[in-house]
């Protein structure tokens, strides 16, 4: 049970964005999987589960990232500050507007970054395609593009 319970741990935070201990016990619950507290406590320490920032002051549970994904974040926000122009979705797929001859770099980017939302881009001269696993957090990926692009 505990390898099938840490299994789906992994697949949850890969699938979604979970700020806290009680998030991921609810999103265990929803795969009919009942947890206590020290139970995920447990987990998350025997996976490594780090909280990693994903914008305006919020952190999230992932797997430790190595510096060259870290230094690909900051990256990435400095060229969608100078870069991209709008950002929209429809379903899964989220499409960025960028300044011309600007498309793969900001797929570059993405793709380094590696948002385990995000399945792929496909990039022209002034526009990215990127590919959300599920369309539920299609949402919030252009949320946190449109802040990322945005901060100062």
């Amino acid at each position: 049970m505990k390898n099938y319970r840490q299994a789906k741990i992994k697949a949850i935070i890969e699938a979604q964005i979970i700020e806290t201990q009680e998030e991921l016990a609810a999103a265990l619950k929803e795969q009919k999987i009942e947890v206590t507290q020290a139970t995920v406590s447990r987990d998350i320490k025997e996976l490594n589960l780090v909280k990693i920032p994903y914008g305006h002051g919020k952190y999230r549970y992932s797997y430790p990232l190595d510096v060259q994904q870290v230094h690909s974040e900051s990256k990435m926000q400095k060229t969608f500050q100078d870069a991209v122009t709008s950002i929209d979705f429809s379903e899964n797929i989220v499409v960025i507007k960028t300044q011309p001859g600007a498309g793969g770099t900001v797929a570059f980017a993405l793709d380094n970054a590696q948002w385990p939302e995000i399945i792929g881009t496909v990039a022209g001269d002034d526009t990215v395609l990127a590919v959300v696993k599920q369309k539920e957090l299609a949402r919030g990926i252009v949320t946190r593009m449109k802040a990322m692009a945005e901060e100062a």
